[in-house]
């Protein structure tokens, strides 16, 4: 067996793409923790009560690291609820993967959004941004791509099972974040629980599809009643 070189581990370590790849990997794991440290912070006590040396400490990091990463508490707080959200538009995907009928699908969707406070943890963001209009472009991007893969998913939905959408997929897709969020804000504000505001979703929703099997029905009825009329015509 031949033995390598022993000098060649610390040429690896030295070449510039490996370090720049060694870097650009330990930032994004620094973020990430960074993230998941500062949410339950912001979500238990908002924004003004959470200090950047709490955010630090749960992440067991320096605060000079969170300035580094993020410049400002608020730019933190901005991005980890626009991140939290995307993790429940998935959530709500995948809990309504396994829904065979409209009512289902849009049952299961609104039962895991209002089970969550990630929606009114992004309404703060909201907010925050109206006075903090360079934190924005985060916000835009969120809310595109919470509509690009909520109609990608709700279409993909529909070719699936042959349900006949009444309204086009990215229609449906904002429509039911929008109701989403109204509905939650209210709610929060009323002290509704989450069945209630569920509840409140489903109403305000309404219809969003037909089941394959409604179409089919119609069409036998209408195939039927052409013969028989032609027949009363004779």
């Amino acid at each position: 067996m031949v033995e390598k070189p022993a000098h060649e581990p610390l040429e690896a370590a030295a070449d510039p793409k490996h370090a720049a790849r060694a870097t650009r990997s330990a930032g994004r794991k620094m973020r990430s923790l960074l993230l998941d440290a500062a949410s339950p912070l912001f979500r238990e006590r908002g924004l003004s009560g959470t200090a950047i040396t709490d955010i630090a400490a749960a992440a067991d990091a320096f605060p000079s690291q969170i300035t580094y990463y993020f410049r400002t508490k608020e730019a933190l707080f901005v991005e980890c609820a626009c991140r939290d959200l995307l993790y429940l538009a998935r959530a709500t995907e995948q809990a309504a993967l396994k829904a065979r009928t409209p009512r289902d699908y849009t049952q299961a969707l609104a039962e895991t959004v209002t089970a969550s406070d990630s929606v009114a943890f992004f309404a703060e963001a909201l907010t925050l941004t109206r006075r903090r209009q360079d934190l924005a472009p985060l916000v835009e991007r969120t809310i595109e791509r919470l509509h690009s893969e909520g109609a990608r998913a709700y279409a993909g939905q529909v070719v699936r099972h042959g349900w006949r959408s009444l309204r086009a997929p990215d229609e449906s897709s904002r429509r039911f974040w929008a109701v989403a969020i109204g509905v939650i804000l209210e709610g929060y504000a009323m002290g509704r629980s989450p069945e209630a505001l569920c509840a409140e979703m489903l109403r305000v929703l309404g219809e969003q599809a037909k089941p394959a099997g409604d179409t089919a029905r119609l069409r036998l009825v209408d195939e039927h009643d052409t013969p028989s009329n032609s027949n009363e015509e004779g």
